[in-house]
């Protein structure tokens, strides 16, 4: 059992709720496969119904299959509806209230019309809760004032499993759903009726429909609420629910739907909720066993074709969960972050100065001084008269009707009153509440790579916490009989093993962690080995050496063996042979074992594939056009990629192109890139040259 989308829907039993995003109103949020777009404030359950239904008939024509969770009570304890309609059907029921809500943005009949349903049954009850002024008949306003011999259960089976639960006949008050269950059933008939057998209301009906409405609760991890960034609580929740419920894999969705109905429903997680917990955190479907595979035919390819087939094929491959913005450098935003507070959060003082109500006309300016002063963190609290001003400082807070700073340096003092030439504009060194961010404005877009300048940023508009992905953990890998460490005693034949600190390090400075996976001799057997522990603790290898189809390369030999394996064979200089492939759900890079081959390709095509993988989008480098100090005659049909550096504005290349001089790397801040075409460059030509550092 899958859904390729999930909705969860926050009602409310209230009134319009205005234009600007409140709490307590209707929200929704749409997720796909663990990551949630942007909640929605609905803010009537008229625009809701509408965004509903047009959302939904979009989903079905496109032929996506939906889960949708409301916060709302399906049905009531046993034996109401059969007092009330003859039966247990519950969807009849729905069909009952639908005929006699009265609903608009503005009032509803909700109150009344549960005083009918009381007038139905013997005794008082079961509803209580009168919400408005005037009295209403068999209405009680307290749950005490009602008498046991309605007959009825005060919660069903699913309420009393989740602590905390709130009886449905409470219609208003804290944390009270009776209201909003019955300005819900209406919404929820219409639906039905609406996509007829394309729709199914689970515990009801099976769940095999195209469209499968359920019943949720959400305080089911409610210390995930509690540390959730986003100061509107049903907005959190909604988001919440449903990044938890899309990222379910098929096993756990069937044990969750896989409850004998009753006439009082269910709620959907109760009693699972590690298993919500745990899908939250739960890595992502892995990459298709043939994404690295180019079409038939192709032999050598160009770099630009290798780049557009890894951004088109490659997917994030990691988890989310929440991070302390202090610990949040070089992570990858899973979620939008949006501003808890407005930066500044009060109207304030750019400089050091006297504050005064503006403007100032042309001339000179005399205002008196009234007492005291106001500062950063010890705002003045009185009044300054039209015609006085204040001493203030750089960063406070603006007394009330002061909205202009003359600068100090400006102005002339005296021990009652100062003076300045004018004229002086109205808000001059002045600054808005908000005019850098405004509270609940997204101040950074999900997928962005967290930098310490956004840090400060988050800091300010008082966000603690993101949503993330966490840390891609890339694995290294030497490979080869010839390799010792630096430091060991070699023989002829045997050289170190440079590949291994310079991929750690250049991946380290990315942002990702490395796992360091040693070196792997030429033997099929042990390199498996290597691979299999690999897996449990990676989510991506890179491997150096074995990238081609000899006999020793044992590296594309076994990831041949799972069907996954291609060997591409880049029109570039140097690199050449990269090998990739999936073992064991885990994508692996084999680069060519030359050092300067494999720092080239490393930076050409790791350096964006892992930030796609890590959860950012595809990053080119900033490359800078520079006039060359050398001259280079080049063949057309490969890319060439030169070891270079700049000097007195002028790149400079390293005199040697063999890709054996490693010394060349250290030598070098950057590469000049020369394209396919055939070219001759001649000193102060414009070339291409990417510094190491732009590559991610």
């Amino acid at each position: 059992m899958t859904f390729d989308k999930v909705i969860m829907v926050d009602w409310s039993g209230g009134n319009d709720r205005g234009l600007r995003p409140v709490k307590d109103a209707i929200w929704a949020c749409i997720a796909t496969a663990g990551v949630a777009e942007d909640p929605i404030y609905l803010r009537n359950r008229q625009l809701a119904e509408d965004w509903l239904a047009d959302t939904l008939a979009t989903l079905q024509s496109a032929g996506h299959r939906v889960l949708v969770g409301f916060d709302l009570c399906f049905a009531y304890p046993s034996g109401f509806a059969t007092h009330l309609i003859g039966s247990e059907d519950t969807l009849a029921l729905w069909d009952w209230f639908e005929a006699r809500v009265q609903d608009s943005p503005k009032a509803n009949n909700r109150f009344d019309l549960a005083g009918d349903i009381n007038a139905r049954f013997p005794g008082t009850g079961p509803f209580w809760f009168n919400g408005l002024a005037r009295d209403i008949a068999h209405l009680p306003r307290k749950g005490n004032d009602r008498t046991a011999d309605h007959g009825l259960a005060e919660k069903r089976a699913a309420d009393i499993a989740i602590p905390g639960s709130f009886s449905p006949w409470q219609l208003a008050g804290a944390g009270a759903v009776g209201g909003q269950v019955i300005m819900g059933l209406p919404v929820l008939s219409r639906l039905r009726k609406r996509f007829g057998p394309s729709l199914s209301v689970w515990p009801f009906q099976a769940p095999d429909a195209q469209i499968v409405l359920a019943e949720t609760y959400f305080s089911l991890l409610p210390d995930l609420i509690a540390n959730d960034p986003n100061p509107i609580k049903d907005a959190a929740q909604v988001s919440l629910y449903a990044r938890a419920f899309s990222a379910l894999p098929a096993t756990d969705l069937e044990i969750l739907f896989d409850i004998e109905g009753t006439s009082e429903g269910w709620v959907l997680g109760a009693g699972q909720s590690q298993m919500l917990r745990n899908a939250l955190t739960t890595n992502p479907p892995p990459l298709k066993n043939d994404c690295f595979a180019m079409p038939q035919g192709a032999h050598w390819t160009p770099v630009d074709d290798a780049h557009q087939h890894l951004r088109d094929k490659l997917t994030c491959v990691t988890g989310t969960e929440t991070v302390q913005v202090k610990d949040a450098a070089n992570r990858f935003l899973a979620q939008n972050a949006q501003a808890i507070r407005s930066h500044p959060p009060a109207p304030n003082a750019a400089v050091d100065g006297y504050g005064f109500t503006g403007p100032a006309p042309a001339g000179i300016t005399r205002l008196k001084l009234v007492d005291g002063r106001s500062a950063a963190g010890a705002p003045y609290d009185g009044t300054v008269p039209l015609g006085h001003a204040i001493r203030i400082l750089t960063g406070a807070n603006l007394p009330e009707d002061v909205d202009t700073v003359v600068l100090q340096e400006d102005v002339n003092t005296t021990d009652t009153e100062i003076s300045f030439h004018g004229p002086l504009k109205r808000g001059a060194n002045a600054r808005d509440a908000g005019e850098d961010m405004q509270a609940g404005e997204t101040i950074l877009q999900k997928g962005r790579k967290i930098t310490p300048a956004d840090l400060g940023m988050l800091s300010a508009a008082g966000v603690g916490t993101v949503t993330a992905h966490k840390p891609l953990r890339v694995g290294i890998l030497s490979t080869g009989d010839e390799l010792r460490e630096p430091g060991d005693t070699t023989t002829d034949g045997q050289i170190y093993d440079a590949n291994r600190p310079m991929l750690s390090a250049l991946v380290a400075s990315w942002g990702y962690k490395v796992i360091d996976l040693g070196r792997a001799p030429d033997n099929r057997d042990t390199l498996r080995t290597i691979l299999d522990d690999a897996t449990t603790n990676c989510d991506v290898i890179l491997s150096s050496g074995g990238a081609s189809a000899g006999d020793e390369d044992h590296m594309s030999a076994l990831l041949e063996g799972t069907g996954s394996f291609a060997l591409w064979r880049i029109a570039m200089k140097p690199g050449r042979p990269l090998a990739l492939g999936l073992w064991r759900d885990t994508p692996v890079f084999g680069l060519p074992g030359n050092p300067v081959a494999a720092m080239v390709c490393a930076l050409v095509f790791a350096a964006p594939s892992l930030g796609v993988m890590a959860g950012g989008a595809w990053q080119n480098p900033t490359r800078y056009q520079l006039p060359a100090a050398f001259s280079k005659s080049k063949k057309e049909g490969r890319r060439e990629y030169l070891r270079a550096r700049v000097e007195d504005g002028q790149v400079i290349i390293f005199p040697s192109e063999g890709s054996g001089r490693v010394s060349g790397l250290s030598w070098a801040t950057g590469l000049v890139e020369l394209d396919d075409p055939a070219q001759k460059i001649a000193p102060g030509d414009l070339v291409t040259y990417i510094p190491f550092n732009s590559f991610a």
